[in-house]
């Protein structure tokens, strides 16, 4: 992570992933702590994430594998930043026997959230 050209990312939608961001120095900014059981994101945490989407020229917004991305939407729409994209991370919250059955691994869903760590941080 180090050769990221961005230390920071905006996560519209719960946040399971703080031990990543403490073990690799990654600011964030994320609509609800930890796996938080809050239904609904308040408007000043909307208005507050879409301010920073814009604050900091991000280009990227990290939603969950399970989220249906609509918090993520409209934080990116309620924001002055343009061409941002939704990019999903995996906490296998929601892992399935059918995923394991299809291949899916710890190793290989870690693997796929490097990548889109990459493009959140890009």
């Amino acid at each position: 992570m180090d050769a990221a050209p961005n230390k920071t990312m905006v996560f519209g939608d719960r946040f399971p992933f703080r031990y990543m961001t403490a073990d690799y120095g990654i600011t964030y900014y994320a609509a609800f702590l930890g796996c938080s059981a809050e239904s609904e994101a308040s408007f000043e945490t909307i208005s507050f994430l879409a301010g920073k989407l814009a604050e900091l020229g991000l280009k990227h917004i990290v939603a969950l594998e399970s989220s249906d991305g609509k918090l993520a939407k409209t934080i990116v729409t309620n924001s002055k930043a343009e061409n941002v994209e939704v990019v999903t991370m995996d906490s296998l919250q929601s892992a399935t026997l059918d995923d394991a059955a299809g291949g899916a691994t710890y190793l290989s869903v870690m693997e796929k959230n490097l990548e889109a760590l990459k493009i959140a941080l890009s």
